[in-house]
């Protein structure tokens, strides 16, 4: 959390620039699309599913403890896989787009590597251990809270299998990784758009010639 906080503020204020997601959609379009929106869609509705369990335990206990359980255990493995799927897509589109492939960096392969793999450890764990929203809100909750609060009590979550302490693991690495990837764009809201005056974009370029138009 140290590093994503302190090196995501100084890489913001030593080269601006940079703090971008580097959108390669003018290199490729077709392919991002449908590989981009899918996971897009699945890791925010996944993260939020998260939060809200870790902010407000009681309200998701709640909402898990009801008749809300199955369909939501159920979007919960829907949401895992297509996000897999949708990220090997992606992957896939900078193996076999060369053009994509030359302005890949280590990092880039490194952060989508650990996403395809966290997906895919949150998937096998919501196929494996069911009921995942209530030994999150009993056990996992309060371990976050303890290292929120710096006094991390680890026996919560030490008789988790293996699988699930390495989702962990791997969650805290990406966060450290954070700033030393394209990851940033997640909080580089454009905020100054909302007052910056329009911009006025003229063409560069020779106008085609008209159905009428000959040449000698």
């Amino acid at each position: 959390m140290a590093l994503a906080v302190l090196v995501g503020i100084y890489r913001y204020r030593s080269d601006t620039f940079s703090y971008s997601s580097f959108s390669s959609q003018l290199l490729e379009n077709q392919k991002l699309f449908w590989g981009s929106a899918l996971w897009h869609y699945a890791v925010v509705l996944i993260l939020l599913a998260h939060f809200i369990a870790f902010l407000l335990p009681p309200l998701w206990g709640g909402i898990i403890g009801g008749p809300l359980r199955f369909p939501l255990e159920a979007l919960g493995l829907i949401l895992s896989l297509v996000g897999f799927v949708a990220l090997g897509w992606l992957m896939m589109r900078r193996f076999s787009t060369r053009r994509i492939y030359v302005v890949t960096t280590r990092m880039d392969w490194v952060v989508v590597g650990l996403l395809l793999f966290q997906m895919l450890f949150g998937f096998v764990i919501s196929l494996s251990y069911r009921w995942g929203g209530e030994w999150f809100v009993s056990s996992t909750a309060p371990w976050l809270w303890s290292l929120v609060t710096f006094n991390p009590k680890p026996e919560y979550v030490t008789a988790f299998p293996f699988l699930i302490q390495l989702h962990f693991f791997t969650g805290f690495l990406l966060i450290a990784l954070f700033p030393f990837s394209r990851l940033v764009h997640l909080v580089a809201f454009p905020i100054g758009y909302l007052w910056r005056p329009y911009q006025r974009v003229i063409w560069n370029r020779a106008p085609r010639p008209g159905p009428g138009f000959r040449t000698s």
